[in-house]
């Protein structure tokens, strides 16, 4: 069972969500907040695998939430719901700890896969979105930070396509390794270098240079 706390200060809004993620079996909704600062105490208190976080909030805001969330060591993972959609908000999102973003004007069957997708830390969301921003963001300013990837040929071949968007399996038809393996590289690449999930490595492959905006 996935647990997700609900993060929105319109109660209309928390109460839709909260029918929509209830309805999907193996989803359970385990609280609710109406600010950043409610999320941090909820997320203390209720462990959740997800939280779904507007960005827009009284108080601190979805992004300093998950700035603050990010240094406590937490493993609760963050999917951003919001109608914001800029350059400069989606980006941010990510670099402040988002595991993945999406509209609030997604059908619900896209919510629930996002939120699974998050859970279980498998998948860039929206790549529509992000991977266009990411390149954006890096192309601009990122570039020339301190921030390096260390692999072996192998791990750099396999994050590659991680930042392309492809699945493991994708990934293992492209490769011709098996899916468990190619599962095995993400999960050594990610813990070598303190990594919450694939989207966190694709911010960083682009970063280090390993993948280069535009190619």
């Amino acid at each position: 069972m996935t647990r997700v706390l609900v993060v929105d200060d319109e109660s209309l809004v928390r109460d839709g969500l909260v029918a929509i993620v209830s309805a999907r079996p193996g989803l359970e909704v385990v609280g609710t907040a109406d600010s950043g600062e409610g999320a941090l105490e909820q997320v203390a208190a209720l462990q959740p695998d997800v939280v779904l976080m507007d960005l827009r909030m009284p108080g601190i805001g979805g992004l300093e939430a998950m700035r603050r969330l990010a240094t406590t060591g937490d493993q609760t993972r963050v999917l951003v719901l919001t109608t914001i959609e800029t350059d400069e908000i989606v980006y941010d999102a990510l670099r402040a700890g988002a595991s993945g973003f999406l509209l609030k004007s997604v059908p619900r069957e896209q919510l629930w896969l996002g939120i699974e997708a998050v859970a279980a830390g498998d998948a860039l969301l929206a790549p529509r979105i992000t991977r266009r921003l990411i390149e954006q963001h890096v192309a601009r300013g990122a570039q020339g930070t301190s921030r390096d990837l260390v692999l072996t040929e192998r791990q750099a071949d396999v994050v590659k396509l991680v930042a392309r968007g492809l699945s493991n399996r994708e990934i293992a038809d492209e490769l011709f390794l098996a899916e468990t393996t190619v599962k095995g590289y993400v999960s050594e690449v990610l813990a070598k270098h303190d990594l919450r999930d694939r989207t966190q490595l694709v911010v960083l492959a682009y970063e280090s240079g390993l993948v280069r905006p535009g190619a």
